[in-house]
């Protein structure tokens, strides 16, 4: 008889933001005249640059003409891109990544959640929390935890983001072999200096251990002292996987465009000790499951490291802050204490009390939607995080709504 993959059954009821969007919706039949304001879930409402709208269309002429159609590209990614991103993102920040090192996907999501497969399934994860759920979700799939108790896995080493650390975990007390760091954080907004950073890569070395560095809101770092990729830090080659996205950068939310950085010089090890590149592992896996991005995409990701298209996503991405600082003075007046929204989209706000209480609190008498800190993790309990990316007529709206419901 056929089976199923029985490790599914170890997750949790449902996805953290499915669960959001079901309670959503029965408000809204129950409250039909109500408007909404939403603040969850991360996702852009400002159009795309028009540097990479002109791009886009300029890319879907070609495709109409013999001449210029494009059929399959490289799986890889077109070079075109690969070396705009090399040059911009890494090379004039001081960090060695060549063009042939990226790959171009369509979501960092995806590759956050597809990279575990290179790895073996009886390795020791180390995952933060609170944490972006589909780090834990997709080794829960791939059968590398136990089962799920007081609201933990077995067979994850869990590190703690705590009020008193500033949701910056500390080192493993233990060995792990693959870790998962994101700065800017998702969900809390705090971000790592060069010295943190140093001292994880330190520590990867030492283990023989991986770093997968979630960097998809790096665009968003405004203080000069904080690095924007892991490849800023000495050594980070040897030891670092990092991710990289267009979604909150330029607004590709729903045109989906996104890359992964994978180093030569990033090592993995057989039973037998035996050296491997991931390089060449994730090339075959991309190559195999992966058909590339649509040449239009790529062309107006491109358009992102124009003259034009970097002073307009400069523009898009200060819109976002502007709206991130008004909600973290708002809620800081209103006596919360919060972490993130200086260098991040997101501020993480301790709530004091049930995190899908202030939720539901705020749902019901504000109207206003934002994300329990809860589903991020047991650590996340009493914090809700609320996103910049609204409107700021929106945000001012929500931010007055709240201040009459608490």
């Amino acid at each position: 008889m056929i089976r199923i993959n029985e490790h599914y059954l170890k997750l949790q009821a449902s996805y953290l933001f499915s669960d959001i969007a079901r309670r959503i919706s029965s408000f809204q039949k129950n409250n039909p005249e109500r408007e909404i304001v939403k603040l969850g879930i991360g996702d852009v409402t400002r159009p795309l640059p028009e540097a990479c709208i002109e791009a886009f269309h300029a890319a879907v002429d070609e495709m109409g003409m013999e001449s210029t159609f494009k059929g399959y590209g490289p799986e890889q990614g077109y070079g075109f891109l690969r070396e705009k991103i090399a040059e911009h993102d890494f090379q004039k920040r001081g960090a060695n990544i060549t063009a042939d090192e990226i790959f171009i996907s369509d979501g960092a999501k995806c590759d956050t959640g597809n990279i575990q497969e290179i790895f073996a399934a009886d390795i020791s994860i180390a995952i933060p929390d609170p944490v972006y759920p589909v780090y834990l979700d997709t080794n829960v799939m791939a059968g590398r935890t136990g089962i799920c108790k007081d609201g933990r896995y077995e067979n994850i080493l869990y590190l703690d983001g705590t009020t008193e650390n500033g949701f910056i975990p500390d080192l493993p007390e233990r060995p792990a072999d693959l870790i998962y760091l994101c700065f800017p954080n998702n969900p809390t907004g705090a971000v790592a200096t060069k010295g943190i950073l140093a001292r994880w890569v330190e520590y990867a070395r030492e283990n023989k251990a991986v770093i997968l560095f979630d960097a998809a809101y790096e665009a968003f770092i405004r203080d000069e002292e904080i690095p924007h990729s892991i490849f800023e830090i000495d050594g980070a080659r040897e030891v670092a996987i990092e991710f990289r996205s267009y979604s909150k950068t330029a607004g590709f939310t729903g045109t989906r465009c996104a890359y992964t950085v994978v180093p030569k010089t990033c090592m993995a090890y057989t039973s037998g000790g035996e050296k491997h590149s991931l390089h060449s592992l994730w090339n075959r896996r991309h190559s195999t499951k992966f058909n590339g991005v649509s040449y239009p995409v790529q062309k107006a990701a491109e358009a992102v490291y124009s003259e034009e298209g970097s002073v307009q996503v400069k523009v898009l991405i200060d819109y976002y802050l502007e709206n991130a600082k008004l909600i973290r003075k708002e809620m800081t007046d209103l006596g919360y204490s919060c972490v993130g929204g200086i260098n991040s989209p997101y501020i993480w706000i301790n709530g004091k009390t049930d995190s899908w209480k202030f939720f539901d609190l705020l749902l019901n008498k504000a109207g206003v939607v934002c994300t329990p800190g809860a589903g991020f993790g047991r650590c996340g309990e009493g914090f809700i995080r609320i996103s910049a990316f609204n409107s700021l007529e929106n945000v001012q709206l929500a931010m007055e709504r709240i201040r009459k419901a608490v």
